[in-house]
């Protein structure tokens, strides 16, 4: 649920970045990587999986949490700075990458999504009305 709400805002801000620009209003989506904060390593609270969960994108957020598999390279008061200075950047950027580690899976994704999407190219154009049509 955590990551379908953070799409679902994505897709909010988006919109009214659209019908903000029309006002001189610029709007950022900040999309930080992973980063060496208390949340991550001591205060988060995950309940105790069940066996079913092995494997999963669950237990991989449990691994995350775990310093023992590694620290987040992000700087969180590198990250605050990167926002504040970021009011004044014009034009605003839609998005803000923040961290190597966030980059890397950004591009990733992206990469593969840009992949789906050609490999439907045949698929699109059969819908088309036909040529002079």
């Amino acid at each position: 649920m955590y990551h379908a709400t953070k799409w679902g805002i994505e897709g909010f801000v988006e919109s009214v970045a659209q019908e903000a620009a029309s006002f001189g209003i610029g709007v950022t989506i900040v999309e930080p990587g992973g980063a060496r904060t208390e949340f991550r390593y001591g205060s988060a609270q995950t309940a105790e999986l069940m066996p079913i969960y092995d494997k999963t994108p669950a237990h991989s957020f449990l691994r995350m949490l775990d310093p023992k598999n590694g620290l987040a390279p992000g700087d969180p008061a590198r990250m605050a700075a990167r926002i504040i200075e970021s009011v004044d950047v014009e034009p605003a950027p839609l998005r803000m990458v923040l961290g190597s580690q966030g980059l890397e899976g950004t591009l990733a994704t992206l990469r593969k999504r840009i992949a789906d999407f050609e490999g439907q190219t045949e698929l699109a154009a059969s819908t088309d009305f036909p040529p002079g049509e």
